[in-house]
């Protein structure tokens, strides 16, 4: 994936420092709270829509929550956790090792295809890159995780219909209709964008029927 180094360095930094003040919790990912963590892991979840038999890779996993919840909802799903921040990668070992279904290892993408690719979180914090800069980052990995998903993929991103005087400058607020567009017209015909889960983001699922978009 063509993305320039130092985003991969600065945001496996930042997480890495998340991670160490806070510990595997929430937080420790720059969530605000678990209640909202886990509301976000149901709408990417829906990718599955009760498909026991697909594999599943979770990008940016950090410490592994998004098994956790998948094990208690009764998904069954293989599961690969990559992370670019190898503290990360370590805490979720350390949690999910005992789990025979679970593989977690540094990285941005599965070293294989999989059926469905899921990534909660990844694209919100732009730091101190440029817009132009990061929206580049954000759609190559987006692309990425076309390339590498049979059945599909599901992201989410904080909205441009958020509360101005709310916005932080150090965040990226996606244009979520431009989204929807680019999904819809570059990978399949079914797409679905969420925005009514009560959060200040929204998630697209990406489907992609068995012969094609």
């Amino acid at each position: 994936m063509s993305v320039p180094p130092p985003i991969l360095a600065a945001v496996a930094e930042y997480y890495a420092g998340k991670l160490r003040t806070h510990g595997p919790t929430a937080r420790g990912v720059d969530w605000r709270d678990a209640r909202s963590q886990r509301l976000r892991f149901e709408q990417l979840l829906q990718v599955l829509r009760t498909e026991p038999d697909g594999t599943v890779a979770d990008i940016g996993c950090g410490y592994g929550e998004m098994l956790r919840h998948m094990r208690e909802r009764g998904l069954a799903n293989r599961y690969f956790g990559l992370d670019i921040a190898p503290e990360m990668v370590a805490a979720a070992r350390r949690l999910h090792g005992d789990d025979p279904a679970a593989f977690f290892e540094i990285g941005q993408m599965p070293s294989q295809p999989v059926d469905f690719i899921v990534a909660s979180g990844i694209f919100n914090v732009r730091l101190s890159f440029s817009p132009a800069a990061w929206e580049e980052y954000v759609l190559a990995t987006i692309d990425e995780m076309h390339l590498n998903s049979r059945r599909g993929f599901a992201f989410n991103c904080l909205t441009s219909y958020s509360d101005p005087p709310l916005m932080k400058p150090e965040l990226h607020y996606a244009d979520p209709c431009g989204y929807f567009d680019r999904c819809k017209r570059r990978y399949s015909r079914q797409v679905a964008l969420l925005h009514d889960y009560g959060l200040y983001e929204f998630t697209i699922i990406v489907r992609k029927p068995e012969g094609g978009a």
